[in-house]
């Protein structure tokens, strides 16, 4: 049924947008070559996403086929972008597609695109407008030499923002002809094909279900030793600020089995690294009874946290997950991310504790140090709630390196409130920091209910004080770091120097080292080199020897 409306509802769009470039008066109008009529967006018993059975009837099945036509793609973006354009190929590749290495010999562009801040959208719209430009670039050139484009290419806009702004992308500035929404990408050959007949095309239906967990990603360009793996999409949390529930929707993971399968088809193409992604990563819950347990309750939220949605019942939760996985792939380091500070039961401790490939490296975004504006954020939770958490994640991993996320000029924020930040990072010194100033979305609760009335100038300061701060805390972190032991996991050639080789430790950290000492060292492979200097967000090591990933306790890790 959901299917059935989403394909009612897409066409329905296409159908306004036809009858205004019918309207239009200026030469310049799209022309359409596949004509429809009110029947065409009746739902038909039986449809699916993608095939023959689910084509309105102005579209046939051929011209489904990307019959090789090459697809250039940029993504914008978090992690989770990254992953969903690695879908993206693999729905249009087995549509027929091809890859494009670049933008002026490709049929196809996309760009996969974030809404999550201001300036993510403004970087958008300016690289929309660069693209048309070079198109009339392209075909005046076509023209000045007596002929015409072989083909037209098709623009598509992809992802949350194409959800967030829909058919202004259509019909106010024309300048894409498919837009997209992150939980439409099965669509996207039929739109496609409706694009390249001159007819604008969207789909930006939310779904409950979809997690693409039968799609086999397709890495290109991928270095053979990092990859993503998601695991769940959308969030429930609805933080007052946040427009990531209004644009991938509710949470919903993927079954265990599925993640499990692709995870060790990385392992056996020699992956050393896997990174389990989704909005709210550690809130994952498989449904479906796929591992064979029965539904069971959660276990009660740590003292502190109130959650927005209560969890649902579930047969494997992350903490399971995490722990399958590591044991059974040994020889790859996990790790996990964008987690929420009330999803950190002591069990998913223990794992991370306990599987020395699990990487002691957690993402705990705190936001803001003021107990006040995390409660206007709607977080669920105050800065003492947060501040034992920190102590209860140290007292279990001795050496773990924190990271976090902070907004400077929240809605009522005050002077107070930004002292209170600066000392949380004076007090925790996290490893590294995602800061920003805040940008204002629509949709949101923060947009509906509260007044954005911190002055951007202000806003900007609070900023530097908190960047200042971490700083400060970050380079004192890696001074301590002189001298210890990391499992480095060999990544690639420095970019300074051939003569050294680029990798990280199991904190993140980013470490250079000569290659002399063992110059058959291969890319992937782990060894513990000591910290000799601290240099920035880099430290500089010396290579001891080969190993398998291990972690030691105490001054060694």
């Amino acid at each position: 049924g959901r299917s059935r409306f989403r394909a009612a509802a897409a066409w329905s769009s296409s159908l306004q947008s036809s009858r205004r470039a019918f309207s239009a008066r200026t030469p310049s109008r799209r022309r359409l070559e596949f004509a429809a009529s009110l029947r065409d967006f009746t739902p038909h018993e039986g449809t699916a996403d993608v095939g023959e059975t689910n084509l309105p009837p102005y579209l046939t099945s051929a011209q489904l086929d990307g019959a090789g036509r090459g697809v250039y793609m940029e993504t914008y973006g978090c992690q989770m972008n990254v992953a969903d354009t690695e879908v993206v190929r693999s729905v249009l590749q087995g549509a027929g597609y091809s890859h494009a290495a670049s933008l002026s010999g490709a049929d196809v562009v996309l760009l996969n695109t974030c809404a999550i801040r201001e300036n993510a959208e403004a970087k958008i719209w300016a690289r929309l407008r660069a693209i048309r430009a070079e198109r009339r670039k392209e075909a005046a050139g076509w023209r000045a030499r007596g002929g015409s484009r072989p083909t037209r290419t098709v623009v598509g806009l992809l992802g949350c923002m194409g959800e967030r702004l829909k058919g202004r992308l259509l019909e106010e500035d024309q300048l894409v002809d498919v837009v997209c929404g992150p939980d439409a990408y099965r669509a996207l050959p039929r739109l496609l094909a409706q694009a390249r007949g001159g007819q604008p095309a969207l789909d930006v239906a939310l779904s409950l279900d979809e997690t693409y967990a039968d799609v086999a990603p397709v890495r290109e360009g991928s270095d053979g030793i990092s990859a993503f793996v998601s695991i769940m999409r959308g969030c429930n949390n609805m933080c007052s600020y946040c427009i990531v529930p209004h644009t991938r929707g509710r949470e919903r993971s993927r079954p265990s089995s599925s993640i499990r399968a692709e995870v060790a088809q990385l392992a056996a193409q020699g992956y050393r690294e896997v990174t389990l992604l989704g909005q709210n990563v550690n809130s994952y819950a498989d449904g479906d009874g796929g591992d064979g347990g029965a539904l069971v309750a959660p276990s009660p939220t740590r003292d502190g946290f109130t959650p927005m949605v209560p969890p649902p019942k579930a047969s494997l939760r992350f903490a399971g997950l995490l722990d399958t996985l590591s044991a059974a792939h040994p020889e790859v380091r996990f790790r996990f991310t964008s987690p929420h500070p009330k999803d950190f039961p002591d069990q998913l401790l223990e794992v991370i504790r306990d599987r020395p490939n699990a990487c002691a490296s957690l993402h705990i975004p705190a936001q803001s140090g003021s107990t006040a504006v995390l409660a206007a954020m709607r977080r669920g939770y105050s800065r003492e709630t947060y501040m034992r958490l920190i102590e209860c994640v140290r007292e279990v991993l001795p050496g773990v390196a924190i990271s976090s996320d902070f907004i400077s000029g929240f809605c009522g924020e005050t002077e107070a409130d930004h002292a209170e930040t600066l000392s949380l990072l004076e007090a925790v010194r996290f490893e590294r920091a995602f800061m920003f100033a805040y940008s204002l979305r629509e949709k949101t609760h923060a947009h509906r209910r509260l007044s954005d009335d911190v002055p951007e100038p202000v806003k900007q300061r609070r900023l530097r004080e908190v960047i200042d701060t971490f700083n400060a805390g970050a380079r004192a972190s890696n001074e301590e770091e002189v001298g210890t032991v990391h499992h480095v996991l060999v990544e690639a050639l420095s970019k300074k120097s051939d003569a050294e080789w680029a990798g990280r430790t199991e904190h993140g950290k980013r470490v250079v080292l000569p290659r002399r000492p063992l110059p058959q060292l291969q890319f992937g492979e782990l060894l513990p080199p000591p910290l000799s200097r601290s240099v920035g967000a880099a430290a500089g090591g010396a290579a001891t020897g080969g190993g398998g990933v291990a972690r030691g306790g105490g001054g060694e890790a």
